[in-house]
């Protein structure tokens, strides 16, 4: 698929606030009713308790900064990123999901706990700027140069720097982005004849 944009734009647009608003609600709990507690289910390195963050590690944030530094990259990204329709993003979003959660639980620091969204902010951001060179799509090229000349800047953050933000689940997020990129353009090339044209429902090519 060569779309820039969603095939349904509103319900996209709601779909991502809704996320959204659920980010907020769970940091608006956390820090009400549980005083920051909900953190220590963040992803905690070569622990098996600490697996649970995989899961939970992208909804929960260290504090309201934290959470709104990551809510425009979200509802942005998360918002084009839809462009292939809703199944195609489930899958991609599950692929970042998960490797950015594996890696940090890898690599990350000892006594570490992370959590956060940026993980899949970056994984969005690496899969709209490499969609296009695997589609062969001047116009998601395009698209992937605006974004990269307004937020390119954020690459600096897949380097490790301050160690307060972990620069692993921005890294491992980018790289699941691109393998998402990779095997979506697989999925959209195999339901194509090798002539481009669309298969028919029940019918094979040789």
């Amino acid at each position: 698929m060569n779309r820039v944009l969603p095939p349904r734009p509103l319900q996209a647009a709601v779909a991502m606030v809704a996320f959204t608003a659920l980010l907020y609600v769970i940091e608006v709990v956390d820090a009400v009713g549980f005083h920051g507690q909900l953190d220590q289910y963040g992803v905690q390195p070569r622990s098996v308790p600490g697996l649970l963050g995989v899961v939970f590690s992208p909804l929960l944030h260290a504090n309201y900064a934290h959470l709104a530094s990551n809510t425009l990259p979200v509802l942005l990204f998360g918002f084009l990123a839809m462009a292939g329709g809703l199944a195609q993003w489930i899958a991609v979003t599950l692929t970042i999901w998960v490797v950015s959660g594996l890696g940090v639980w890898l690599t990350a620091d000892a006594g570490s706990v992370t959590v956060g969204a940026s993980g899949l902010a970056f994984g969005w951001l690496a899969f709209l700027l490499v969609r296009g060179l695997f589609n062969r799509s001047f116009k998601q090229i395009a698209v992937a140069a605006v974004l990269f000349f307004y937020w390119g800047s954020l690459l600096w953050g897949l380097l490790p720097g301050n160690p307060a933000i972990s620069w692993q689940g921005h890294l491992f997020g980018a790289l699941a982005g691109v393998l998402a990129a990779w095997l979506a353009a697989r999925a959209g090339a195999s339901t194509r004849t090798p002539t481009g044209t669309p298969r028919l429902p029940g019918r094979t090519t040789a």
